[in-house]
């Protein structure tokens, strides 16, 4: 099989490293290695459709990150483009909101389970950081209860202290448990009882460089109980996993309400919106509080957000997702097994993280990844990976044959 090269990949590179700290913003960029050996990926797109993408050297990649999240439907699927063209033609960022969003709102309330009230952002970090100042508005208290490892956004409050530009004071309100460890969580209640004014997690553990875990049976259904009791506002972070497990939220997916849900990701299928949900109760707190940005009310990303959960809730897409995600993720663990390699698969089909198990350095994996990506199917080495309804059956097919021919190369260099 044919390996790829990027050649135009690494004059871009070049270029963009005498204009753009680092060339390539965060995990992106290959100062960050995340995408080791840095010769076997593409660092700039020239295009993409379905449930592909193609490099300035055109390359033509399955790509499993989907944008990391957004693509949902396939990269411009012709109904949401369709929808916010028209509304461009209308109107985009004007002085008033369209009515679009209040359709959305209403939307939103009709799909997501725990929703009374919708209110709209444009990146995942915004609304993650609005769910705290809700709880904080709500309680008056200042303390949040995160779990290790989780992945809230950017801000300095979701950082780590010692990280750069990151100081004590940004971290000084957060508490920090095990995910899944209830008796942990009742503990850091009862030591800080009357302070903690938020439990902010993902619906299940999705960290980088680490396998995924789902929650033990039954903790949500404690927590959600534990929260009711300590007054304590319950925000899922859902911005990553948002419709994939369930298009009426994760929270219902596991069988519990959220007070506050946060999405973004596949919201729009790429176009740049994000929304949290909440319960009345939290209705007036939402309302008191300053937040607001230059594009938050930019039309076109509204109506594309409209026009992409009306078609995933028409296609079931969650269900599509899980079971292409089931079907790829045990073919890929067989072909490991054929060359004698454990991969393992955590997570949720549908967005799933996978490592050769036994590889505590990373490199074999590392080296695994870097072969299917030099042959066309566009993993990475550190992060979960997503599935996306345009995702054929012949796509799989041809994964899986990299994947098999990418463990057969891996093998013999062991040798």
């Amino acid at each position: 099989m044919q390996t790829y090269s990027h050649a135009r990949s690494r004059e871009l590179f070049a270029r963009a490293t005498k204009v753009i700290p680092g060339g390539v913003y965060g995990h992106l960029g290959p100062a960050e290695g995340c995408f080791m050996p840095v010769g076997a990926y593409p660092l700039f797109s020239s295009r993409a459709e379905g449930a592909y993408f193609w490099d300035v050297d055109g390359n033509r990649f399955i790509d499993y990150m989907c944008a990391y999240g957004p693509n949902i439907l396939g990269y411009g699927d012709k109904d949401v483009e369709a929808a916010a063209l028209a509304q461009l033609k209308e109107g985009n960022c004007v002085t008033a909101p369209s009515p679009r969003m209040v359709e959305l709102a209403e939307l939103m309330v009709d799909t997501v389970a725990m929703a009374d009230w919708a209110f709209f952002c444009k990146n995942g970090g915004d609304t993650t950081m609005f769910a705290l100042m809700i709880a904080r508005a709500a309680t008056g208290r200042a303390r949040a209860v995160l779990t290790r490892g989780g992945y809230h956004g950017v801000a300095p409050w979701t950082q780590k202290e010692g990280h750069p530009g990151i100081t004590s004071a940004d971290v000084s309100n957060n508490l920090y448990v095990e995910f899944g460890d209830y008796e942990a969580l009742e503990r850091l209640f009862a030591e800080h009882h009357g302070e903690i004014a938020c439990f902010m997690a993902t619906p299940y553990h999705h960290p980088v460089f680490e396998d995924n875990r789902l929650p033990p049976e039954g903790y949500w259904q404690k927590v959600r109980a534990l929260c009711d009791r300590e007054g304590v506002v319950l925000a899922i972070d859902d911005v990553r996993c948002g419709f994939r497990l369930d298009t009426g939220g994760s929270d219902r997916h596991y069988g519990f309400e959220a007070d506050l849900e946060c999405f973004c990701k596949a919201l729009a299928n790429g176009w740049n919106v994000s929304a949290v949900c909440g319960k009345d109760s939290l209705k007036d707190a939402a309302g008191s509080v300053m937040y607001t940005g230059s594009y938050w009310l930019s039309a076109a990303p509204i109506a594309a957000a409209i026009a992409c959960i009306g078609k995933m809730r028409e296609l079931g897409a969650a269900g599509l997702c899980m079971e292409k995600g089931r079907k790829l993720t045990q073919g890929l663990a067989a072909a490991g097994r054929r060359h004698g390699f454990d991969l393992r698969i955590s997570g949720e089909p549908s967005m799933w993280f996978m490592r050769i198990a036994g590889d505590d350095s990373w490199q074999t994996h590392q080296a695994w990844v870097a072969e299917c990506v030099r042959r066309g199917v566009f993993f990475t080495n550190h992060h979960n990976h997503f599935i996306n309804t345009a995702l054929t059956d012949e796509d799989i097919a041809f994964t899986l044959e990299v994947a098999d021919e990418a463990f057969a190369v891996v093998a013999k260099a062991r040798r």
